[in-house]
């Protein structure tokens, strides 16, 4: 049902957007209408497939990197009282730093090809799933925690048998925020410094008034990020179970 109502409202949405088109006469190179955008996706099928593949590439090498960084980090703050005190400070001080903002100084560091737009992506998701996890580690019922130790155990396996396991949900809402986050660092770093992916392909197509290509390029983009999305929400959804099972 959900499905429905989405796809109905992206119908509507396109519905709409033909009819201002077609009213207005807006001109091709300001707003192309929903069906000139299509025959564009269909005549440069190639070409954007061959930019889709490097961004798909960032996105996923750099939501899987991001993931597993923040996933160990937010461990480490909550096994560790003083390197919580040390460290989250840091990590919300760098949070008032634009990410897009470095995209430069990364482009100058990694160079032009893929390593600045996954270490791009990996910054921009690395803080919302430390938090998140982080979050879900630190409110783990205390009682618990109370009773393992009575029982004599130890602050590692408490870590491990109780604290993550209960806080697995709080890291899948990290990876699906990641799974939305990622698309837009990727194609940042395409923005600033890039021959190839989708957001070269935009700034392209828009050098060249090919606005309709440059839809084209932003509704694929869209579909990648939704698709990525979906799948990131059934594994975290198994997470979510998972956790249920193990904490039951």
């Amino acid at each position: 049902m959900r499905w429905f109502y989405g796809v109905t409202a992206m119908m509507v949405g396109l519905v709409l957007w033909q009819a201002i088109v077609w009213i207005t006469g807006v001109p091709k190179f300001i707003l192309p209408s929903p069906l000139q955008v299509a025959e564009a996706a269909y005549t440069s099928r190639a070409l954007i497939a061959e930019h889709a593949i490097v961004t798909i590439t960032e996105v996923i090498i750099g939501l899987l990197i991001g993931t597993v960084l923040g996933a160990v980090t937010a461990i480490q703050l909550a096994g560790s009282q003083t390197l919580q005190r040390l460290m989250l400070p840091i990590l919300v001080f760098t949070q008032a730093v634009p990410v897009f903002a470095l995209a430069p100084i990364l482009t100058l560091w990694f160079g032009y090809g893929m390593a600045s737009k996954i270490v791009m992506a990996v910054l921009i998701i690395y803080f919302p799933v430390t938090s998140a996890f982080h979050d879900g580690l630190s409110r783990v019922d205390t009682g618990l925690i109370d009773l393992a130790r009575t029982m004599g155990a130890t602050k590692n396996q408490i870590m491990r048998r109780i604290r993550i396991p209960h806080a697995l949900p709080s890291l899948a809402t990290g990876m699906r925020l990641a799974a939305v986050y990622a698309p837009i660092g990727a194609v940042i770093g395409e923005w600033v410094g890039s021959s190839e992916g989708l957001g070269y392909l935009m700034l392209l197509a828009s050098g060249r008034v090919k606005i309709d290509l440059m839809f084209a390029s932003l509704i694929t983009l869209a579909i990648i990020t939704v698709i990525l999305h979906t799948a990131v929400g059934i594994l975290a959804d198994r997470l979510s179970r998972y956790a249920q099972g193990v904490t039951a």
